[in-house]
């Protein structure tokens, strides 16, 4: 499909740049199966779920994984802007970086920054390769949870560029960018529906007699990454790695074999949970990477409700929802948002997607 059909005007004033407070005082579009367009709240959420519904959510906890460092040993020193998007093992992550052109294989990069500790005050790491997309592999002198605590002491929370270019990140964001679910980590980026939630929002949510599971998918750099070809058939989607246990999926069968429907709670566990599916539409447990890649025309087979933030025009993430409800059905969901002043994106408002009636009988 031309990625130019999921375009959309989107005026700067409807991008969030801080989250609801209390999180669950965002707004919440619901979209029926027939199209049908109601303004909500997300604690209302549970009134437009049935009992025996399950709501799945990702417990990925977002790493502090953007560095800031120099380049040292070599000609003058260069500054490095470095954002780490995959652990490879205990010592070496797959990381972006700016300038790209400032860098070379065997290059030595020190990250470390005045008025911050981190043991003896850097964290070195040598270039051991550089790939053609700004994309390089950091050897670092550190190793396992020695490692870990020094990117925690020295990073920080990578905010997606259309917060970060508009105000400076601070250290409220360090727990507003993570969700109260947050427990494995591993993501440069946050499973930003899970934002939403509020203990007192799962607690009505259970006495409505809805069910919670979690699932890991580990989300990577290219969450940011806008659609640069013309043809989404050309698009490649950077691989992230997910796990789904065989209680969580055997749980999520037989609600589902009951009438339950499975409540996907943001785009990354939809991505999960249809990489997990096997075409019969049950869902098997998982642990390894995936790099599915939904347009319009993919046959939903786990996921029967989405619940998911407002994206961001020609992504990957807009082109997903327009194959789960329709482009058109979409396209005027997302010109009411924008007319009611909706918040877009990662601090925004969210959605409550119901697939199409034709799709399956278990909608409403």
């Amino acid at each position: 499909m031309r990625t130019e059909l999921f375009d959309f005007d989107l005026p700067a004033d409807n991008i969030a740049l801080r989250p609801a407070s209390p999180r669950d005082a965002a707004r919440l579009l619901v979209v029926g199966a027939d199209g049908a367009l109601a303004d909500r709240i997300v604690r209302d959420l549970p009134d437009n779920l049935r009992p025996g519904d399950q709501l799945v959510v990702n417990d990925t906890k977002v790493i502090a994984a953007q560095l800031t460092g120099r380049r040292v040993g070599r000609d003058a020193e260069a500054r490095i802007d470095a954002t780490l998007i995959k652990r490879l093992d205990g010592s070496r992550w797959q990381a972006l970086v700016k300038p790209a052109k400032k860098l070379q294989q065997g290059d030595l990069v020190r990250f470390g920054n005045e008025g911050r500790v981190c043991l003896l005050g850097n964290l070195d790491a040598t270039v051991e390769h550089k790939g053609d997309a700004g994309e390089i592999t950091l050897s670092f002198a550190f190793h396992g949870p020695t490692l870990d605590q020094a990117i925690a002491d020295l990073g920080a929370p990578p905010l997606p560029p259309y917060i970060a270019s508009k105000r400076t990140p601070d250290d409220r964001d360090a727990a507003d960018y993570q969700t109260m679910f947050a427990a494995n980590e591993g993501a440069v980026a946050a499973p930003t529906a899970g934002l939403h939630f509020t203990p007192a929002l799962e607690a009505a949510l259970r006495v409505r007699g809805v069910g919670l599971h979690r699932i890991t998918l580990h989300v990577g750099a290219g969450t940011f990454l806008p659609v640069k070809v013309d043809d989404t058939a050309e698009h490649r989607m950077h691989a992230e790695w997910g796990t789904i246990s065989r209680d969580t999926a055997d749980a999520l069968n037989a609600a589902r074999a009951a009438g339950g429907r499975v409540v996907a709670v943001g785009t990354t566990s939809l991505r999960l949970l249809e990489s997990a599916a096997t075409e019969d539409g049950r869902i098997a447990p998982f642990a390894d990477d995936t790099a599915i890649f939904i347009t319009p025309g993919y046959r939903f087979r786990a996921v029967d409700v989405l619940m998911t933030n407002f994206h961001l025009p020609r992504s990957t993430l807009f082109m997903l929802v327009s194959a789960f409800c329709g482009l058109d059905t979409m396209k005027q969901a997302y010109a009411h948002a924008i007319a009611e002043g909706y918040r877009f994106y990662s601090y925004g408002d969210a959605s409550l997607l119901f697939r199409p009636a034709i799709d399956d009988k278990r909608n409403p």
